[in-house]
């Protein structure tokens, strides 16, 4: 090993560590990706957490100018092909190496830049563009490494993709009501009033997250296996912590976050490996 291979390789650990760190139950699905998929996904991950941290959690600091530096940063890394910063480096590598289109990166980007904005009373267009931008983009730079360049899966399985990054993103803004509205003054969902947030409002979000997850399950039956158990994974994890908002009251999300206990996690991540094995997904 050279030391531009070591370098790379540091990189990557980077982004590995980044998810760890950040999401247990993330990196606990990751590893049921096929080896030669599960470091891309950390790249990936590891990108998307360094910028929604700048706009979700650096307060006290000037978190455009922030921004600004991440995307100067990353820009200067891709028309080089390579970056100082490791998470940088390792995200461009994936894209790189994925063919992963530049738009869908640009998107992303964009939607970041929304939350350091006044996030209230989106219309459909703008709330739809953001989940867009912080979340289909997302599922779609993974299915580019799910597909590993075959352009024709690629389109086939697109708009699944998009439903399953969909979901779960209306189902972080529902499990997150209290901090977005009451920390971070952000009401995602058109047409709500959270000052009197109610059970028709909630089952109306609740009942476009059941569509969003019916069309999701769909392609995630077609995706390789290389990629199906692990994205299946999340896919249940995701289920479950919407079984627990669906059964809460409205006011209840407006002053809890509700999450799923560690304990569920690792029930579902040892039946999981157990029909793995038995080849039962």
């Amino acid at each position: 090993m050279n030391n531009l291979d070591i370098f790379h390789a540091v990189c990557g650990l980077s982004s590995k560590m980044v998810t760890e760190k950040y999401s247990t139950s993330f990196a606990r699905a990751s590893t049921l990706f096929k080896p030669e998929i599960r470091q891309h996904i950390y790249n990936i991950y590891g990108f998307v957490r360094f910028a929604d941290e700048i706009v979700d959690t650096f307060h006290g600091y000037d978190k455009a100018q922030l921004l600004d530096e991440f995307e100067n940063s990353y820009s200067s890394g891709i028309s080089k092909g390579i970056s100082l910063n490791p998470i940088l480096h390792s995200f461009i590598r994936t894209q790189q190496e994925k063919n992963i289109p530049q738009h869908l990166v640009d998107s992303f980007l964009a939607s970041m830049r929304m939350d350091l904005g006044e996030i209230r009373d989106l219309n459909d267009y703008k709330y739809n563009e953001y989940i867009y931008g912080s979340a289909e983009v997302v599922g779609l730079m993974c299915l580019k490494v799910f597909v590993d360049g075959n352009d024709e899966e690629y389109e086939k399985m697109k708009p699944y993709a998009q439903s399953l990054g969909a979901a779960f993103q209306k189902i972080n803004f529902l499990r997150d009501i209290a901090a977005d509205y009451n920390d971070l003054n952000r009401t995602y969902f058109p047409e709500v009033d959270f000052r009197k947030f109610s059970l028709a409002d909630k089952n109306k979000i609740e009942a476009d997250i059941a569509k969003d997850f019916a069309h999701a399950f769909v392609g995630i039956k077609m995706l390789p296996i290389s990629s199906r158990i692990a994205v299946f994974m999340a896919y249940k994890y995701y289920m479950n912590l919407f079984r627990k908002i669906r059964n809460t009251e409205p006011d209840m999300l407006l002053t809890k976050r509700i999450r799923v206990s560690n304990a569920r996690k690792l029930y579902l991540f040892g039946e999981m490996m157990l029909n793995k094995n038995l080849n039962l997904v």
